[in-house]
């Protein structure tokens, strides 16, 4: 041993309301099989944000306490086991992650609309023409989102931020933030996320960088707002 102790990881907002439903249910407040009070109801009665309790409510799903059931609400299907209770993190906070990519990729377009260059925005205009296709398959264009955010980070002139948008993208894959997708992603929300990349790309080709800025918020935000709002499948 080193004689270092590793300071716990603090737990995320999700992870804590979580943590207060895993209570209610083992307190028998929620006994198994009954459903849950509709996400408004329930906000108010843990004095939590929606988009918060929505997280915890996937988390809780992916940990095998809650179902949720299309149309009809979300039912207690086990009592929690504590061991899995106190197990690590299912990712970050998808709310909190579009708020950081929201931060860095502001930032990272305003550079990269003075700088990127005809080959940069050929390159951009195939990915998106590709992402079309991909939709009108029927099919999840993420690798060619990820490809799109990534073409304007590299071409920012700053690897350190590029770096950052990648990472911040990946965490997609983490186990919340992949439930939520498969809940609340549809053909009409990648078709809504197109059309917001076309905008982007257009502020972009004009070399606008005010704009170019304020298409990328407005996208990242209708983004967050897609899966806050929108009812699961």
């Amino acid at each position: 041993m080193n004689g270092f102790i590793k300071a716990a990881e603090p737990r995320r907002l999700y992870q804590q309301i979580a943590d207060q439903i895993r209570s209610l249910i083992q307190g028998g407040h929620f006994p198994i099989g009954t459903r849950l009070p509709a996400e408004r109801d329930l906000a108010q009665q843990l004095g939590v944000s929606r988009p918060s309790l929505r997280e915890a409510l996937i988390a809780l799903e992916i940990d095998g306490s809650v179902e949720i059931r299309m149309g009809s609400g979300i039912y207690v299907t086990a009592e929690p086991d504590r061991r899995q209770w106190q197990a690590g993190s299912m990712g970050e906070s998808p709310l909190e992650l579009m708020q950081a990519r929201a931060a860095v990729e502001g930032a990272v377009i305003v550079l990269a609309a003075s700088k990127i260059t005809a080959e940069g925005l050929k390159s951009l205009r195939q990915t998106l023409d590709q992402m079309q296709a991909e939709i009108a398959e029927g099919r999840k264009p993420l690798d060619l989102d990820r490809l799109f955010h990534l073409t304007i980070a590299n071409h920012s002139g700053n690897s350190v931020l590029a770096h950052i948008v990648g990472d911040l993208f990946d965490e997609r894959h983490s186990p919340l933030s992949a439930q939520i997708r498969a809940r609340y992603e549809t053909p009409e929300t990648w078709s809504s996320a197109l059309a917001e990349h076309e905008a982007i790309y257009a502020a972009l080709e004009a070399r606008n960088p005010l704009l170019a800025q304020a298409m990328m918020h407005a996208h990242l935000e209708e983004s967050k707002q897609r899966w806050m709002n929108n009812e699961a499948r």
